[in-house]
């Protein structure tokens, strides 16, 4: 059992098989005291996600740049526009229940030469995965957000969770960060 079925009945709720109908009424007021200051919210709340729920990612924020619909380096003008009108301070990626299968060296390298996958939590539709680590940070640059990056939990390792962080930041001559310098074709 998940817990009491909860059920509103008129005044009263019923709670598996018990009533409680005690109410209690009071007189309530509020003080606003504009001149405090109050507490502060962190931006981070605000932040959105991109995931390939769908065709958020392909078709959504990113159409490559050969589309005939227009874009700035493979994203689309309109989306990146109402993105930046939203100020975005942070956006997460590669989500959620894709990201249980993202493999993030699928996502590096000249696009036409990344594998194509099957996004079998979305609805089973191919990924070129031609956008991958570089796309989201230029995504991510081109709107002045913070990143998140989500690692691996379904399918991947720890060991591939910390190439992936040495790739993207390390500062050092080491194999992968100097993969991360090459400048692909």
């Amino acid at each position: 059992m998940l817990g009491p079925i909860i059920k509103s009945v008129g005044r009263a709720v019923i709670i598996g098989s018990a009533v409680c109908s005690a109410w209690v009424f009071a007189d309530v007021s509020v003080t606003i005291q504009s001149e405090k200051p109050g507490a502060t919210i962190n931006k981070n709340i605000y932040g959105q996600f991109a995931e390939h729920l769908g065709r958020g990612i392909y078709e959504g924020i990113w159409v490559g740049p050969d589309s005939k619909i227009p874009n700035t380096r493979g994203f689309r003008n309109d989306v990146i526009t109402a993105l930046k009108d939203l100020k975005v301070p942070l956006i997460r990626w590669p989500g959620g229940c894709f990201a249980d299968e993202y493999h993030w060296r699928n996502g590096i390298g000249p696009r036409k030469n990344r594998p194509v996958t099957v996004n079998a939590s979305w609805g089973n539709v191919t990924d070129d995965n031609s956008f991958g680590t570089h796309e989201f940070f230029e995504l991510a640059e081109m709107l002045g957000s913070d990143v998140y990056i989500n690692g691996n939990l379904g399918t991947g390792t720890p060991q591939e969770m910390a190439e992936w962080l040495e790739y993207m930041t390390s500062p050092s001559q080491s194999t992968l960060a100097n993969l991360r310098r090459k400048k692909w074709p």
